[in-house]
């Protein structure tokens, strides 16, 4: 599988008031592994004329975050389309050697131009990269 696991800094200001990582955060959590996963798995990318935007975003939280849990976001190519493909992640503490999930996410990418303003088709050359 081509993917990515990328460390995740819980901030303070990532709690609520009960001491969890608030359930926005989680979104936010994902944006900084989509990063990683692009730079790793695709590299270099024009932004402007082949880039990408949210279309819809899941996530499933399993597992409560608190602020001394070290997590990383395992990222994945689950679908390709013709212009969209989703994006899916596992959210994941780390303690003791072992890994569990605290949340599942998945999120609808489109490939975009911003030039033009418009959705495009995903470069051929992404589609080899991504896949499985």
């Amino acid at each position: 599988m081509n993917s990515t696991q990328s460390p995740i800094q819980i901030r303070f200001v990532d709690l609520d008031q009960f001491g969890h990582v608030n359930n926005a955060i989680y979104l936010s959590y994902l944006e900084v592994a989509r990063l990683p996963y692009f730079e790793r798995i695709i590299g270099e990318i024009d932004w402007l004329n082949e880039g990408i935007i949210l279309a819809k975003a899941e996530v499933d939280y399993l597992i409560p975050i608190l602020l001394k849990d070290q997590i990383e976001v395992k990222t994945w190519c689950s679908r390709i389309g013709s212009k969209s493909f989703d994006l899916s992640y596992h959210i994941l503490k780390l303690e003791k050697g072992a890994e569990t999930i605290v949340a599942k996410a998945k999120t609808v990418m489109v490939c975009f131009n911003y030039g033009k303003q418009q959705s495009i088709e995903i470069p051929a050359g992404w589609k080899e990269k991504m896949l499985p």
